[in-house]
């Protein structure tokens, strides 16, 4: 049951990515990952340790402390972590450091990106996102979160919703209002990207109890006051959306290819599962019943990591690739939810059961098709902008 990401001839630099990862990755087993499912603690030891391999720079410049290479081997490295039983919790750990951070590197200045990256790429800093809103949702023009121009900088008041990380960050990447959307000309005018300290005197963090990945915490965030030095802002000041659109396809991408890890990691233990228990006297294996659903999950599987490749690829060498990348992201998190649902079937009663990790692997890869954009709007994109049908919303 190999992927393809082994049958792919990804050359000798990415076949090198992924042992290297794998060689980190399978240091923390299934006892590690059941015991933050069980405590909620952030992995800080799975952190520190991809960090001190050098990987959380994977795609950061080679100037400030990274590697400089692309959403390929990003989506491989992101890959090989979410095969190996962590799900969504190991992922998570670091996913955030690969394009979260990205306006940063796009935007900002030398003394920003000189001041700011290292650390990132060290591990010494953690960041958190404060851009979702729990009035705006995927409206991000409709945020409300407002920072007021005051001497030296900005004061900043508003609330955030599903921040994850805040309960262990130092950092935060703040979208703002700037300009009341009613006196812009244009919906996506009027919003600020500050990338700042996480002043906890004045940002107020709740965390947000949830099925899975519970040791990657979210959060809701409540900001009163929060001053924010104008040397923290990126960029211009009311051109903040344009720059979050740097990073939103590549988001979609390692998400597709971790949801796809998640799945052919429960779809291993599946078919092991089935190899091995025997019920009227022969294995439940052999029989179609259980045989078929595994064996289109593996078809599944391999196709939506086909499209991750191809959207990777594209975005990789400058071309458009928004329809790929929302594809993969869809594809990925469904064959991957399927997989790890279909994982607990196999086993029966003890599919239920934490000790078999099937039970956790599908909440973990449950967020995918959640999280960042819902399978909804993905849908209503591919109609609009492949299909050329008019826009429904």
């Amino acid at each position: 049951m190999s992927a393809l990401a082994n049958e792919f001839e990804p050359g000798d630099d990415q076949a090198a990515i992924r042992e290297g990862v794998r060689s980190v990755v399978t240091r923390f087993g299934d006892d590690y990952w059941l015991a933050r499912d069980d405590d909620g603690k952030f992995p800080f030891e799975f952190h520190r340790a991809m960090a001190d391999a050098g990987w959380l720079g994977i795609t950061m410049p080679e100037e400030y402390g990274g590697s400089g290479l692309g959403v390929t081997e990003a989506a491989i490295m992101m890959h090989e972590v979410a095969s190996h039983g962590g799900g969504m919790s190991a992922t998570s750990a670091v996913h955030i450091n690969l394009f979260g951070p990205h306006p940063i590197v796009v935007k900002g200045t030398p003394e920003q990106k000189a001041r700011w990256v290292p650390r990132l790429v060290a591990g010494e800093d953690q960041c958190c996102f404060g851009f979702t809103e729990p009035d705006a949702g995927l409206n991000t023009t409709r945020i409300k979160t407002f920072a007021q121009k005051v001497a030296g900088g900005y004061l900043v008041h508003g609330q955030k919703v599903w921040t994850s990380t805040a309960q262990v960050a130092n950092k935060i990447m703040l979208l703002t209002r700037t300009t009341k959307y009613e006196d812009c000309k244009r919906p996506t005018d009027g919003i600020t990207i500050f990338y700042t300290d996480l002043d906890r005197s004045k940002i107020d963090v709740h965390r947000i109890p949830k099925m899975g990945r519970k040791s990657v915490d979210s959060n809701a965030i409540f900001i009163d006051g929060l001053f924010i030095p104008e040397a923290d802002r990126i960029g211009e000041e009311g051109k903040g959306f344009s720059y979050i659109l740097h990073s939103l396809n590549p988001e979609r991408i390692l998400i597709a290819v971790e949801a796809i890890g998640i799945g052919q990691d429960a779809l291993r233990r599946a078919a092991k599962y089935a190899r091995e228990r025997v019920v009227f006297d022969r294995p439940i294996g052999q029989n179609q019943g259980i045989q078929h659903p595994l064996a289109e999950n593996w078809m599944y599987l391999e196709s939506a990591w086909q499209m991750a490749m191809r959207a990777a690829w594209l975005y990789d060498h400058d071309r458009p690739c928004g329809a790929e990348a929302n594809a993969a992201k869809f594809l990925g998190a469904r064959a991957g939810h399927d997989a790890a649902w279909q994982a607990i079937m196999t086993h029966g009663g003890f599919g239920y059961a934490k000790e078999y990790h099937v039970e956790r692997l599908f909440r973990e890869v449950s967020i995918t098709r959640l999280a960042p954009i819902t399978e909804q709007l993905i849908l209503s994109f591919i109609a609009e902008k492949v299909l050329e049908l008019p826009k429904s919303y």
